[in-house]
């Protein structure tokens, strides 16, 4: 029994959680686009809003990059590259550890600013609640999972997941088996982020796909004319 949870868990859930985040948010993008938005609140309580923020995304953001190169980099390129798995999981945690605290310190001061504002509470939906409570969860799960790593700095464990992440996208078969073995904590980390990505469609999250990356590298310039010339010319007339 416990082997068939875990393959459910760690072998079938994390399809489950990809198909409905891309199809999901295809589909909403195609059919609701007018909730395709954040539904800022930055109205009320500005400063608390601007240093959370900051530091949610800031912290979010090092974190979700961190583990994107850690998990699908191939064993193979890092002992080619000659970084030991102990010079890894050291950086993982130094790295992930001090993003993890920044994002945590900006998740409660949101967390804190939506639920004891009654304006802002009033004005927000249940999901909304729902997704910061869901975040700052896997915050402290994700800051909980670094004393066991530290249990064991030789890295095997990390290269677990590594093989596991990379199964999974490579539809290699057995790739639940490899993380049967590890702490419960790494389990609830990844469970829960495997439902953050399930629940992504339909919450405010969807927002991050529209991130003004290109912005940045637009060409030319944007071209603003001012209106007061045109009122001057139907006064002469």
């Amino acid at each position: 029994m416990s082997a068939f949870l875990n393959h459910v868990a760690f072998g079938w859930y994390p399809y489950l959680a990809l198909t409905v985040f891309l199809v999901g948010s295809l589909i909403r993008f195609d059919r609701e686009p007018y909730t395709w938005k954040s539904s800022s609140s930055q109205l009320l309580r500005r400063r608390e809003l601007m240093w959370g923020s900051n530091l949610f995304h800031i912290g979010v953001l090092v974190i979700f990059v961190g583990h994107v190169v850690g998990l699908l980099t191939p064993v193979a390129l890092i002992d080619a590259l000659g970084v030991s798995h102990r010079l890894k999981q050291e950086t993982a945690i130094v790295v992930g550890g001090l993003a993890g605290l920044m994002g945590l310190a900006g998740a409660a001061m949101l967390t804190h600013r939506r639920f004891k504002d009654p304006r802002i509470r009033n004005n927000s939906s249940f999901g909304d609640l729902a997704v910061i409570v869901i975040l700052l969860t896997q915050l402290v799960l994700g800051l909980s999972t670094i004393p066991v790593s530290a249990a064991h700095m030789d890295g095997h464990e990390m290269v677990k997941f590594m093989n596991w992440a990379q199964g999974i996208l490579t539809l290699r078969p057995g790739a639940a088996d490899l993380v049967a073995d590890v702490s419960p904590i790494f389990k609830l980390h990844m469970l829960l982020g495997m439902t953050i990505f399930l629940i992504f469609p339909f919450t405010r999250l969807v927002h991050i796909w529209s991130a003004p990356i290109w912005y940045f590298g637009r060409s030319g310039y944007q071209i603003v004319r001012s209106a007061r010339p045109m009122r001057s010319a139907e006064a002469r007339r």
